[in-house]
C-alpha cells in the first residue's frame, strides 16, 4: 500500500471577503473576478497553497487541459502512452458513434473482445487503418 504526500494548509477561522480579494491579489498578481463567491475564493486559494507546496499538475495533463478550453482538439494519449482499464474511445465514423473500452488484455467492441485497436479499426471501416491512429491516440507521424 502506497502512502500519499500530504501538505497541511490552513486559513484563519474567519476572513471576509476583502481580506481573500487581497490574498487572492498577492497570491497571482492580480484582482479575482468581481462576482465570484467567498466559497470559491477560499477552494481556489487553498489549491494554489496545495500545488506550490506539494507540485501542481503533470504537465501532460495540464497541456492536454489547456487545450481543451481553447477548444482545441487533443486525445487521450497526450496524458498517457499506456490506456488504464475502463477507458473509453469514442470515435465517429460512417454516421455512427463508435465506443471502444479497454479491458485486460485489449479492448472490447460491441459486445466482442479484440487484442487490438486496428483490428476494430479494420471491423468498423473494412479498411487496413493503424487502430491508434484511428482513435486518434497518434499522429500521422506517429508521435502521441
Amino acid at each position: 500500500m502506497s502512502r500519499r504526500n500530504t501538505v497541511s494548509v490552513s486559513f484563519p477561522e474567519k476572513l471576509s471577503t476583502r481580506e481573500l480579494r487581497d490574498l487572492w491579489r498577492r497570491q497571482f498578481g492580480n484582482s479575482p473576478p468581481a462576482r465570484l463567491p467567498a466559497e470559491f475564493l477560499i477552494r481556489l486559494l487553498a489549491q494554489s497553497l496545495q500545488e506550490r507546496a506539494a507540485g501542481g499538475l503533470p504537465k501532460p495533463l495540464e497541456r492536454q487541459l489547456v487545450s481543451s478550453l481553447n477548444g482545441e482538439p487533443s486525445s487521450v494519449a497526450q496524458s498517457s502512452t499506456s490506456l488504464r482499464l475502463g477507458t473509453r474511445l469514442v470515435r465517429g465514423w460512417g454516421g455512427a458513434s463508435h465506443e471502444v473500452t479497454v479491458i485486460d488484455r485489449g479492448f472490447a467492441y460491441r459486445g466482442k473482445a479484440y487484442r487490438s485497436l486496428s483490428e476494430i479499426a479494420r471491423q468498423i471501416t473494412g479498411a487496413r487503418w493503424s487502430g491508434p491512429r484511428f482513435f486518434g491516440l497518434r499522429t500521422p507521424e506517429g508521435r502521441p
